[in-house]
């Protein structure tokens, strides 16, 4: 019989340390409510204690998802591991998710703790978590560069006192494919109670190899793979959850085991995930990429057409590409546009909620000749954006730009309930409107980051633009769409100084020195 491969993802949390990809609770319980239905066995919706808001967000996911087990990760103390637990609670099957640090540079200049004193902090954590459920987690943080004796002992120690999944973290992305598999194989191997506990690894991307680095694990007895939809995380990011799950798949020759996901569900977890938080998908991404499954080449064309087999190894339709879609335009009516939103797990609380969001798609349709589902997750994203921002909101703008002229913009905006207005010039048009809101509403930041995605296909295309500003050591992420770019500029623009102005949701669960 061929054995389960368990899925855990934790895109809500691990993918939510990425500079500006905070999220809301509702866009949290949108990519939660995806994530059941492609049937991820378990989902990491958070770190409750980082943030009464981070509580409030695992606490209604574990209240609204049912088909999958929740997990709230805890740092080794009581009080992590007290919120964690309360956390995820309300869970049909709740985890808890604790860790600790096990290297020496970690230990020494991090915690400043002598490794005893490590052991039998992770050791109480563990037992305090089996208080409050079965299902308990432990990860010694940067195993991957641990002395191997001493990880040995701490395992044993927190399977014996009740860790069902023991996850080798290479929390730096720091080893080879070769070493990290034979790290698994050896630690399944010493420690004398393995078999009581479900061995997971969870990979960085910082050398680009942590898609090989859990491959190389599950082929040395791994049997839950930690990863994120679009490898979503801090720094390079984590293992593509799209990656390893297709692999595994595909290769069946060589993999023993399979995951439960439903494939077709990937491609619509990546879109919603780029389009919450503002990370566009690079078109040569493997799996969920624009050019994943394009053919050029004339040689490549032709061997396709006569079998597709010669040039691709997977369906596109098995990740969800050639799904039968509904496309909408300005004669669809309200039945439509609900039935079409509630396929992609877009839901409304209210008739008045529907209404609105009718109307906007409406406003849409008249720019655009058809409205694609990309367009539906985009106008669903800035809509509740938009009930977030309650400090800057967008009035209107007119700009002029030609040749051998200086670009000149007017922006309104409604600040606090009042509208101003301001007139700027720029290197470009889109300078000169972030210089006229700048006008309007005077704040001090560095842009770090403009980006320009095509939603859609076509010259009517919805535009997509991301912004990255950093202010007093915040770096926030704002996302703005509409068929004029230099609309969705300003949109995007006014999002993310609109964070700004909101207090810090969170902080990093390894900030402090010691746990």
């Amino acid at each position: 019989m061929q054995e389960r491969l368990i899925v855990f993802d934790t895109t809500l949390r691990d993918g939510e340390q990425s500079p500006g990809a905070s999220m809301t609770t509702e866009e949290k319980i949108r990519i939660a409510r995806q994530l059941e239905k492609m049937h991820v066995d378990v989902i990491e919706a958070g770190f409750p204690a980082a943030s009464p808001g981070d509580f409030d967000a695992v606490q209604a996911i574990a209240r609204q998802v049912q088909e999958s087990k929740i997990c709230g990760l805890a740092r080794a103390n009581e009080s992590d591991v007290a919120q964690a637990a309360a956390a995820v609670a309300p869970a049909s099957a709740p985890r808890i998710h604790t860790f600790i640090a096990t290297s020496p540079i970690h230990m020494q200049d991090k915690l400043r703790m002598a490794p005893d004193q490590v052991l039998e902090r992770a050791v109480a954590a563990v037992k305090q978590a089996r208080n409050s459920t079965d299902d308990v987690e432990f990860s010694p943080e940067d195993a991957g560069r641990s002395e191997e004796d001493f990880l040995c002992r701490v395992i044993e120690a927190v399977i014996k006192a009740g860790a069902s999944t023991i996850n080798i973290p290479d929390t730096v992305g720091y080893t080879m494919p070769s070493q990290f598999g034979e790290l698994i194989a050896r630690l399944i191997s010493r420690v004398p109670n393995s078999d009581q506990a479900v061995f997971s690894v969870h990979c960085h991307n910082d050398l680009g190899v942590a898609v090989a680095n859990s491959l190389a694990a599950v082929q040395s007895g791994a049997r839950q793979v930690e990863c994120t939809v679009n490898g979503l995380g801090e720094r390079a990011g984590n293992a593509s959850l799209e990656e390893i799950v297709m692999a595994i798949r595909t290769r069946q020759d060589v993999f023993t085991c399979d995951t439960g996901i439903d494939s077709t569900q990937i491609l619509p977890a990546s879109r919603l995930v780029s389009n919450i938080t503002g990370f566009p998908v690079q078109p040569n991404k493997a799996i969920v990429g624009a050019n994943a499954f394009a053919h050029e080449a004339g040689i490549h064309q032709d061997g396709v057409i006569k079998r597709r087999e010669t040039y691709e190894i997977m369906r596109a339709e098995d990740v969800g590409w050639s799904a039968n879609r509904i496309v909408l335009g300005k004669h669809s009516g309200r039945a439509a546009v609900k039935e079409r939103l509630a396929a992609l797990g877009i839901e409304f609380e209210t008739e008045e909620d529907l209404n609105r969001t009718f109307g906007h798609f409406k406003e849409l349709a008249d720019k655009k000749h058809e409205v694609f589902d990309e367009d539906l997750q985009a106008l669903v994203t800035e809509r509740a954006t938009e009930q977030l921002n309650e400090r800057l909101q967008f009035v209107a703008m007119k700009f002029v730009s030609q040749t051998g002229e200086m670009p000149a913009a007017t922006v309104t905006l409604r600040v606090d309930g009042v509208e101003e207005s301001a007139t700027s010039t720029g290197d470009g048009v889109v300078d000169a409107s972030f210089q006229a809101v700048d006008g309007v509403f005077p704040t001090d930041n560095t842009l770090l980051l403009y980006s320009v995605n095509a939603i859609t296909a076509g010259s009517d295309s919805q535009g997509e633009v991301s912004v990255r500003l950093q202010s007093g050591g915040r770096i926030v992420n704002g996302q703005g769409a509409d068929t004029d770019i230099v609309m969705a500029s300003v949109k995007a623009y006014i999002n993310a100084l609109n964070k700004l102005e909101l207090p810090p949701r969170r902080f990093h669960p390894q900030s402090e020195g010691t746990v």
